[in-house]
This record gives structure tokens, sequence and C-alpha cells, in this order.
């Protein structure tokens, strides 16, 4: 995706905390419903978009068995309004961008392959900007962060995106402190979520904070989706090194590592096989892969372990000795640490 070359707008001078608005109640007869504002444009990614509306659309079914007035109202707006085609060729029906949102309201931005042409549409990124300086919540699913950033309302704030996009979103965006490992994060009133059905658990977490964590759990069961899943984004990478260039000292050193990942290995070693002093592997990983030397040999033997899990011919204690991590408990603890979930439940999931 280009590098989007418009000015952005000037961040809001709202102040965080007076952006940030107390929970709302549960619902009440004498409450007024929320209004959410999903943003598409062509070319979005269909579940960024309805994952969002149907976890709402659903709190509002869980109000009317109860009798209670429904809690949300679901907009689903684009630049021009009407059918919007998605990736999958399948449309929506939308309404043209409001003049304003209420200060109450909630906008979610969708992502998908045509983030990168709305991101250079002035007319829509300027709408967000002014969206979000009255909402009391400004979201983003997948690479809608990138319009996010792109109205200039990321820098400076914790964010996190799709795991095949971070490395580009760092480049484009270096003022936004990106995480590469949460489902979801909250920084003030920004929330941005990780990949595709990551919306849900960030839309979850917002009817939590709107009705409380009954009603979150209720909505949870009814779409048979956990209210918090455990570990982070990169259990649910291929490679949890595919940020590394495949060019430089990283990814020369991916190739020589990978025969040797059963070796004792320190720095020393690592930066003689490179030709560079200490000094200056550790400088140069930290350019190209955020990490050091030693979090880069983890880095690849949790890569080498999750090939592995995936596999059903090898035991716990095997795998564990193949990718050098020696023991059960080391694995266990390394797993725990860099992904939030234990070897078993790894496998469980993807093996």
């Amino acid at each position: 995706m280009p590098k989007p070359s418009i000015a952005r707008p000037p961040p809001t001078t709202r102040t965080r905390s007076a952006k940030s608005a107390a929970p709302a109640a549960p619902a009440t007869p004498g409450r007024k419903a929320v209004d959410i504002w999903v943003l598409v444009y062509p070319d979005f990614l269909l579940l960024d978009a309805t994952g969002p509306v149907q976890v709402f659309s659903s709190a509002n079914d869980d109000a009317c068995d109860a009798n209670l007035p429904q809690p949300y109202r679901i907009h689903l707006v684009s630049k021009g309004g009407g059918a919007v085609s998605s990736s999958s060729g399948v449309a929506v029906l939308t309404r043209p961008l409001p003049r304003s949102l209420r200060a109450d309201a909630t906008l979610i931005v969708s992502g998908g392959r045509g983030c990168g042409v709305a991101s250079v549409d002035a007319v829509t990124v300027r709408w967000i900007a002014r969206a979000c300086a009255v909402a009391r919540r400004c979201c983003s699913v997948c690479t809608g962060a990138f319009l996010l950033a792109q109205a200039g309302l990321l820098d400076h704030r914790r964010a996190v995106t799709h795991w095949q996009d971070v490395q580009l979103f760092r480049q484009q965006y270096p003022a936004v402190l990106v995480h590469d490992d949460a489902i979801y994060m909250k920084d003030g009133s920004l929330y941005t979520s990780a990949g595709i059905t990551a919306g849900i658990d960030l839309s979850l977490s917002l009817v939590e904070e709107d009705l409380g964590r009954r009603a979150a759990v209720s909505v949870a069961k009814r779409l048979v989706v956990f209210l918090k899943r455990p570990g982070g984004q990169r259990q649910y990478s291929s490679e949890l090194l595919a940020q590394a260039s495949d060019s430089g000292v990283a990814g020369e050193l991916v190739q020589w590592l990978k025969p040797r990942l059963q070796q004792t290995l320190g720095v020393e070693e690592m930066a003689a096989a490179m030709a560079v002093s200490v000094r200056s592997l550790h400088r140069k990983l930290r350019l190209e892969t955020d990490a050091s030397p030693a979090q880069f040999l983890v880095r690849m033997r949790l890569d080498a372990a999750c090939a592995l899990l995936e596999r059903a011919d090898l035991s716990i204690k095997q795998v564990a000795r193949q990718t050098g991590f020696g023991s059960e408990y080391n694995l266990r603890r390394a797993f725990a640490a860099h992904l939030g979930v234990v070897p078993t439940e790894y496998r469980s999931r993807f093996g």
C-alpha cells in the first residue's frame, strides 16, 4: 500500500480525559440508545464491519428478550452512501456520512484492501478527524488503524493492527506506538484492534463498558465466542518473524540460525557469524526487527516450535528438545510469556 500523500488534519486539541466518558449504564426504560457508526468504503473486509454490527445487534436481541429498550442504534455509512462492495464481492447498503455525530456516539472504522485508497481520500479522512473530535469512542478494526493514523489521531498513542501489516504501519506512521501482539488496545477514547475477527473482541469489550460484564458474557454466549480469548495475535501468525526482511542482517541471521536452533548459542557467536561486532548486531537487529539478538533467537525458536506443534507425530518434550528450549518447562514458559498460551493450547487450536 503506497504512502498516502495528503496533508493530515491537525489532531484534536480536546484532552484525553475530556474525551473519556464514564461507562454507560445498563439498558433501562429511560436510557437513550447509543449510536454505533460503522464506516466502510469500496473493498472493505466484510467481517471487519459485520462482526461488530452483529455484536451490537445481539446486545439488542438480548434486551428485547428481557423486554428492555434496545441499547444500540446501528448505522453503516460510507462517503457517498448507497451500496458498497466488500473485497469478497458482497455489498452492503449504507447511509452517506452524517454532518456530525452525537457526543455519546461510537465510530468504528473497518479495514480491508481498500484502506489504501480510502486513506488518500481527503473527504473521508477529514470526516474521521471531525467525527473523532466529538464521539465518545473512536475505533478501528484491522487495517482501519491506517485511516485513524492518517487522520492524525494516533500520534504518540498506543495502537495495534493486523500482524501482517505491523511493519508497514510502523514505516508509514513512525509517531504511532505500535504493538504487534494485542488483540485490541485502548488509549483514552481511541480503540484499535488486530486482524478481522478481533473486531468482535473489541466490540464485546465496548458492550461490557456500556452494559456490564453480564450483558457482554450473554452476547458472547449467543455468538459462541470467547468474551476474552486467550493469548495475543502472534499465535495466529504462521511465522512470528514475518516482519523480518529477507535482506539485511536479520535475513542473514535467520538463515544461519535455522539449522542451529538446538545448539547453545550466545550473542558473540551470532555476531561473529554475521561478521559484525556485538554492538553492531544489537543496533542493526533493533532497527530491522525491534528485538535484541537474544529476543530474536527466542522468536526463531518459537517459530520452529509452533511449526512442530502443528504436527501430530512429536511429543511436547521432543518439540522442546528439537527447538533448543531443552525442556517442556522452558517451552511452556516461553509460550506463556510471548504468546499468552501454553504449547498444549496452541496444539489443540492449530494442530
